[in-house]
Order: C-alpha cells, then structure tokens, then sequence
C-alpha cells in the first residue's frame, strides 16, 4: 500500500466545483487585487476566529513580519520566539531589524515553555510571539501574564494552527495581532501563497493594512515606509470557497489523530502530549523516536510517506550564525531536531491506510 505523507486528492475531489466556480468569478469579473473577494473572505474569516478585523497579506510570514512592523518593533528591540519553529518566526522578527532570542520548548508539546520566558526578558523586550507549532495550541495564560506584568506586546504565529483552541478561545485571538499562513499545505490553504492577520485593534489592523499597500492608506498618499505584500482576489476566492469546510475537516484530523494516539503501541515511539486545555487541529502529527532515521526508512520501505520538521534546528542553519548560538546551548530544540518524524495527517485517509500506518508502527 502506498500512503503519501500529504495528499490534497480527497479535498479537491469534494471542493471542485466550489474551486472551479470561484476561478470563474473572480475571471469573470477582471479584478484582481483588493477587490470584492479580498473584502469577503477577510470578514469571513475574522468571523471564524472570534476577532474584528482581517488584513489579507501575500504569506505567512509577511504576516508576522508586518504585525511587528506595525507595532513599531525594530531596530535594537528584542522578540522572544520558540527555539523549535519554522525559520519563518525568525525571519519575520530580523526582517523589522530586530532580535529574535530563543526560548526552549516543552519537549512534550514541543512549543515554547513559559516557565522559561521570563529569565529572558531584558530591558530590550519588546514583544513575545508564541508559536502554535503542529495545530497545538500554546499555554497562552502564563504568556499573556507576563506580557502584561511587562508590558510587551504579543503576536501569535497561526500559521499551522487554523481553529486550535485554548480553554475554549481560539488561537489568534489572545495577541495583539496574529499572522496566520494559507501555504497550500495548511488546513486552510491557498493554491498559492497567501496569509492574513487578525486583530482587534482597529488602529493597529489600519496601519497593518496600510504598510502591505506601499505604506499607503488611500491612492497615490503614503504615510509609511510599506511593502508590496496583499491577498489577491483569485486566492482570497479560493480560501472563501474552503473556509466552509474547515471545521469538517479539522474534525478528521482530529479523528485520524486520536486512531493514532489510541492504537500506536510500540514503546519505541513517543506520541504527541495533548494539554486538557487544548483541541489542536493536527497540521502535523508529530512522533518521537531515538531511532528516528532507521524509522524513516522503514516506513518508506513500506510506502508510507514521512518527513522530519525540523532535522536542522533553527540556531544551527548557517543563516542564523551571527546569532552565536552552538551546538549544545539549546539541547531540547537539538533533540526534537534529532527525533521527530512526522507521520501521514491528511483530510481523506481512508480507515485501511490509517490502521496500515499503525500496523506498520508498531511492528518496527
């Protein structure tokens, strides 16, 4: 049995005629930036995350980037981020001119630990951005503690965590702003790149919407220094058409995800720790292992798609080595690096190809 490690096939096959009746509106129409579709989905999807205002940016990490950028975090400023993320979280903070400084995970939910947050912060913190890694949700109380008992502002990377909810309040809602990523690949995804944040600050979501426009907040008149970063119709069409459905579909992958957790028995294999505070949305099923290598080749062997996030931890990518940070100064980041594979998580895996994979799981 073959079984890739992502598959849209049994998503597209069900939304073809919304996708292909979308295309042909926004074609119909010839508009094709900061139009009607633009305007709709941002206020559908504002709705769907509990907050009041939607910007339409052109990817997730612009979407991070030009929330701190609008906070007025830049040079000599200080961002506090998971060691264990997308390199995406980092950028966004050095893209500002600012600092990103690491904080290890909670090795069981592999985000970042708030216990060690606050030995961190200096007189150069400005901000705190909590990533909601795999479509788990943060513990966002001690992290909104500190943010007030600091005065830091705080923006939540969504890009993977499309619906997660914490103590029953989504995830993007607890920030100041928050950037979420509609890459092809995420639960609500594009067929191309484009992102969004969400705020409600009616200020901060102006001023959002105005650094993505040229700095301009109305034609020909620009008020900042911006970027050329917006949501444009055909895909803001395309993500109006999926976001009906995304409930549905994180509901399967909550369900493929507790087959996993209830029927993979092999002590060699460590399961993802789920918080009783948190519903996650499973982007990614994420196991450990220490043979984590002969692991992957096996499965392959079996025709189970697989893929590591991340084999290379953030503060070791050549990119980052002004940041001075050695092998062996964040051991957890390092070990989750060393040990995660990430195992088949997708709307419309059938029964047999789920309990194939737990099959082949726990005969390793």
């Amino acid at each position: 049995m073959d079984i890739p490690f992502v598959s849209f096939l049994p998503m597209e096959k069900e939304l073809n005629n919304n996708i292909r009746t979308a295309f042909n509106r926004v074609f119909e129409r010839s508009w094709y930036i900061e139009g009607v579709e633009d305007k709709a989905f941002e206020a559908a999807f504002a709705e769907y995350c509990g907050t009041q205002f939607c910007i339409g940016v052109g990817n997730g990490l612009d979407a991070l980037m030009l929330a701190l950028k609008a906070l007025c975090i830049g040079e000599g400023d200080e961002v506090i981020i998971p060691s264990n993320t997308y390199i995406a979280t980092a950028l966004a903070v050095i893209h500002v001119g600012a600092k990103p400084v690491l904080v290890e995970p909670d090795i069981r939910t592999f985000n970042i630990n708030p216990e060690l947050i606050e030995e961190v912060i200096t007189s150069h913190t400005k901000a705190i951005m909590p990533v909601h890694l795999y479509g788990q949700a943060c513990d966002m109380d001690p992290i909104m503690e500190l943010a007030g008992k600091y005065g830091l502002k705080v923006v939540e990377d969504c890009a993977q965590a499309h619906g997660a909810t914490y103590k029953g309040q989504k995830v993007g809602t607890f920030g100041d702003a928050s950037g979420f990523s509609f890459y092809p690949g995420k639960n609500l995804g594009a067929l191309g790149d484009a992102g969004a944040i969400v705020t409600n600050d009616k200020e901060l979501a102006d001023k959002i919407r105005a650094l993505g426009n040229y700095g301009s907040d109305y034609k020909y008149h620009h008020i900042y220094k911006g970027n050329n970063s917006r949501l444009d119709e055909l895909q803001a069409a395309f993500l109006s058409a999926k976001l009906p459905y995304l409930e549905q579909m994180n509901d399967e992958r909550r369900r493929i995800a507790r087959m996993y957790i209830d029927k993979i028995t092999n002590p060699k294999i460590i399961i993802p720790y789920v918080s009783s505070d948190c519903i996650p949305v499973w982007h990614i099923f994420g196991i450990r292992c220490k043979e984590r290598d002969a692991l992957e080749k096996y499965l392959n062997g079996k025709g189970i798609g697989t893929n590591k996030h991340y084999p290379i931890p953030m503060h070791l990518q050549e990119c980052f080595k002004d940041l001075r940070i050695t092998e062996g100064m964040l051991p957890i980041a390092e070990e989750i690096s060393k040990t995660e594979l990430s195992i088949p998580m997708y709307y419309g895996m059938t029964d047999n190809e789920i309990q194939y994979v737990i099959e082949n799981l726990n005969e390793f």
